[in-house]
């Protein structure tokens, strides 16, 4: 008899698994505007390396919490102490449990923010904004130009 996994498409993850969760201030352009919505994320250990060496980021603050207590099944929850209008991320239950695998394969990144506690002393700012639906329209004007022998053997 086959026992049931927490996360079917994750069989070598378990609920216990550590996971740092963010409070990211983006924004969504609509009808011209620019408006301000929190986002709910995950942050993967590479990343929150970065975070503690002080580079700009659009995170608040970050928690450490398991995997469980954030995700049930596919089902995302939001953990206590977040804002009611907190938004998830897109793809919130692929992203939680690919950041959880990281978090596994590095365990000394788990020191930075010990289970069950917050990380307030980022370094936030929104002075480059996260839109979150941008378009990247790329033009004939945006090429570079070369010289005519930049591919020739001379």
């Amino acid at each position: 008899m086959a026992t049931a996994t927490p996360y079917p498409n994750a069989p070598d993850v378990s609920p216990d698994d550590y996971l740092v969760v963010g409070l990211a201030t983006c924004f969504i352009k609509a009808d011209g505007e620019v408006h301000q919505v929190k986002i709910i994320e995950p942050i993967p250990s590479a990343a929150l390396e970065a975070l503690v060496k002080g580079i700009p980021t659009s995170y608040e603050w970050a928690c450490a919490t398991s995997l469980g207590s954030v995700l049930v099944g596919t089902e995302p929850q939001l953990p206590d102490g977040f804002p009611p209008e907190t938004q998830f991320c897109d793809d919130f239950d692929f992203r939680a449990i690919a950041a959880a695998r990281t978090y596994r394969n590095h365990p000394e990144a788990q020191a930075h923010i010990p289970l069950g506690t917050t990380k307030t002393d980022f370094n936030y700012s929104t002075e480059r904004k996260r839109v979150l639906n941008s378009e990247r329209i790329v033009k004939t004007e945006d090429n570079v130009k070369q010289h005519a022998y930049t591919h020739q053997v001379l």
